[in-house]
């Protein structure tokens, strides 16, 4: 299988970053950067965690996953039918004029 930085010769360096703090597992010096189509990547060897950087090297969130999000591609959960219950007074129960 070929990446399209193989096709084109040129491999992806990723370059370690002295001095930089994972922000999920505050390790220093695990942060890798690497640049794919102009776009700046980073990840952490140490727990994994990635994400990709805008132009101004801020990190770009991703949405959070909350009730209005993900409502949408969820489907619809069916209504419950209810069923009428009709109770019958137990005639030993009765009270006694």
């Amino acid at each position: 299988m070929t990446t399209p930085s193989e096709t084109t010769g040129t491999a992806t360096q990723k370059r370690f970053i002295a001095g930089a703090v994972c922000p999920a597992c505050q390790v220093m010096d695990g942060i890798r950067m690497w640049e794919v189509d102009s776009v700046p990547h980073r990840d952490c060897v140490h727990c994994g965690y990635n994400d990709t950087l805008n132009a101004e090297g801020n990190s770009i969130p991703s949405e959070v996953p909350t009730r209005v999000n993900t409502s949408g591609l969820q489907a619809p959960k069916p209504k419950a039918v209810g069923q009428a219950l009709q109770f019958f007074p137990n005639p030993k129960l009765k009270k006694k004029d």
